[in-house]
């Protein structure tokens, strides 16, 4: 529920701006400054709550962020200053980053090695349900009667509804098994499995090497290539995702499709679609080899798509499923391999910190699209996607990691001997 809440938060600015336009009086900057928001408040939210769950643990946090996020919610119905508006956006960013780097780190935790691969991967699935049925829900609710121009209002604080489901279904959490393993001894971890699982449960056989708490370790000679690549290869995939699907309406006229709702729609189905074909593939290939040609594969239709000049309707609505689809398959990865590339005393550090720099990426893309569309074209746009693309398949190519025990993974993550 946590996740299908965030991508609710996120996606549902997209389509409230559409009709917000008029009774704002908004130009493009404001538009992509209230879009990025929520995404720059996701920089610091994960950064900050990834530190203090290290130390804290991860229970307290998975249940407040959720009130936390249902009291913004409900406050952005009562905001008309769009830097207010932003200001709102911003906080609620900081929840969604919170829930992120929590909810990955406890599920990551309480899941068993031999199922990890499958529950991550439907994480994300749930994420992309809810940012998915965003676009769905503001429609909707467009059409239920003439709201005036407090429409956008109830469209954007729709997440509230969402929010309350998350606090209720979250209260009674347990903490994290393993944390209670680093930081409190074998005898306290092995009470909270028997007393949620059952006797017939226990810890992993083989427990992860004690290393340093310290922030800084993730920058450590041991650990900086994981840091390195699980934040570049999370930067690269995010810019280009919620750059192009929050202003789809944007980027499909510039590609001369003259039914936004419809492209909309086709781009949201296909990007469903992807999510589930990355389910499938994820657990049976290389983590490495899944992020390269994602990559590139991305890439590749979205050159194609900027360089054909002129192309027919048909043309642009079949590569633009198709880039949809390959860049979901892609997103699987961001919930799967981050937890992965760190230790357990570090693993709310390190994907804080992947999730905070990944934001920057989404943000600034987010903000600046319809600036630079408006100035220079889709055209430019879309090469800057590009290039985004091609930049996390060149680093992924020479930096990432193995953590597949399929595919001979080598403990990196697991020791700050390797």
């Amino acid at each position: 529920m946590g996740q299908i809440c965030d991508g609710y938060i996120l996606g549902i600015v997209g389509i409230a701006l559409s009709y917000a336009v008029q009774p704002l009086g908004l130009d493009g900057f404001w538009m992509g400054l209230i879009g990025a928001g929520a995404l720059f408040g996701i920089l610091l939210g994960s950064l900050f709550a990834g530190i203090v769950i290290d130390r804290i643990g991860r229970k307290t946090a998975y249940t407040f962020v959720a009130l936390f996020s249902l009291v913004l919610s409900v406050g952005q119905f009562f905001l008309s200053d769009p830097a207010h508006l932003v200001a709102a956006r911003f906080l609620l960013g900081m929840c969604v980053g919170a829930d992120y780097t929590v909810g990955v780190a406890l599920l990551s935790e309480w899941t068993p090695e031999r199922i990890r691969t499958k529950m991550m991967s439907w994480l994300m699935a749930a994420w992309t349900f809810g940012y998915i049925i965003s676009y769905f829900a503001g429609l909707l609710i467009a059409t239920l009667g003439d709201m005036g121009e407090n429409g956008w209002r109830w469209i954007i604080c729709s997440s509230a509804l969402l929010a309350l489901v998350t606090l209720a279904v979250r209260v009674g959490s347990p903490e994290s098994p393993q944390w209670m393993l680093a930081k409190r001894g074998r005898t306290a971890a092995l009470e909270l499995v028997h007393r949620y699982l059952g006797a017939n449960y226990a810890l992993p056989d083989q427990v992860e090497k004690s290393v340093s708490a310290s922030f800084f370790m993730l920058f450590s000679p041991q650990l900086w290539r994981n840091t390195l690549t699980s934040c570049v290869f999370f930067l690269c995939q995010v810019l280009p995702f919620f750059a192009i699907s929050i202003f789809l309406p944007v980027v499909v006229k510039g590609l001369n499709i003259e039914n936004p709702h419809a492209s909309g729609m086709m781009y949201n189905a296909f990007t469903m679609i992807g999510v589930f074909i990355g389910i499938i593939v994820a657990p049976r290939v290389s983590r490495r080899g899944f992020l390269i040609w994602t990559f590139y594969g991305a890439a590749a239709i979205l050159t194609v798509m900027t360089l054909w000049r002129g192309m027919p309707a048909s043309a642009a609505f079949v590569l633009l499923g198709a880039f949809s689809t390959v860049l979901a398959i892609s997103i699987v990865a961001e919930w799967l391999y981050p937890p992965e590339l760190f230790p357990t005393e570090l693993r709310g550090s390190g994907v804080g910190l992947t999730i905070a720099a990944s934001r920057i990426g989404a943000g600034m893309g987010t903000w600046m699209l319809p600036v630079v569309t408006e100035q220079y074209g889709v055209s430019v746009t879309l090469a800057c996607c590009i290039a985004t693309l091609v930049i996390g398949g060149v680093v992924c190519q020479l930096l990432a990691p193995e953590t597949s025990p399929r595919f001979g993974a080598r403990g990196v993550a697991l020791s700050p001997g390797h």
